[in-house]
């Protein structure tokens, strides 16, 4: 394929090609978002467990019957997810002594910065407190 000159005499740049067809679509569900999502936040200090009241009690009874795992990834965490965007809301318990602002706007930037390193745009962060945890468990050694 050559150059046509254009009309001020310089060689115009061949138009360009479309993309080929995609081959099918990609999904990401709104479990794998949550679940990134409630392992940032629960990175932040401050933030004492995640999830409302009622979550967490239905946590522990699992918990007590062997089941640990089953309500812990995505638990106080809800993503709406549209195409390549997200809207997050996380709800969470704070730990006393930390300042409600500083924790709630370091959860929304480390959820964003590690939802978005999978390619998902995050269009809102919204962070409710449900609660304090004013007697932190007792580290063991």
């Amino acid at each position: 394929m050559t150059d046509v000159p254009n009309d001020a005499g310089q060689a115009a740049t061949p138009a360009a090609q479309p993309a080929a067809a995609p081959r099918g679509v990609t999904e990401v569900s709104e479990e794998v978002i949550e679940k990134i999502a409630g392992t940032a936040a629960r990175s932040v200090p401050g933030v004492a467990d995640l999830g409302g009241d009622l979550a967490r009690f239905f946590n522990d009874v699992l918990d007590r019957v062997g089941l640990e795992e089953l309500g812990d990834a995505g638990r106080g965490v809800r993503a709406e997810v549209k195409g390549t965007t997200a809207s997050i809301k996380i709800v969470l318990v704070i730990e006393a002594g930390h300042v409600v602002a500083d924790v709630t706007e370091a959860v929304r930037v480390k959820v964003i910065e590690e939802v978005e390193k999978y390619g998902i745009q995050v269009t809102e962060v919204n962070v409710k407190v449900d609660d304090i945890e004013l007697n932190p468990p007792a580290a063991t050694a």
